[in-house]
């Protein structure tokens, strides 16, 4: 079974937007989809890392593991396999 790695996004933008991006999706060969995608990526990573919002959620839980840490990509994989059944 393929894992969904996209998820859904409605975004409204300005008719100048939506048609530039389409000339230049079309332009590129791909879609306004992944111009979006990028888009987002570029100003993400101008982002100052003490600046980021992600960073704010750690230590905010605890997940009862002692092994966390060192088996996160265990974990992940079996709550990513459980997730998509």
């Amino acid at each position: 079974m393929a894992v969904r790695t996209k998820k859904p996004l409605q975004v409204y933008l300005r008719k100048g937007q939506l048609e530039a991006l389409r000339a230049l999706a079309e332009k590129r060969g791909v879609s306004i989809a992944e111009l979006v995608r990028q888009g987002v990526d570029k100003l993400l990573a101008e982002v100052p890392p003490g600046e980021d919002p992600a960073l704010e959620i750690i230590g905010l839980f605890h997940s009862g593991l002692g092994d966390l840490a060192e088996k996160h990509d265990e974990y992940m994989t079996k709550w990513l396999r459980e997730e998509n059944r």
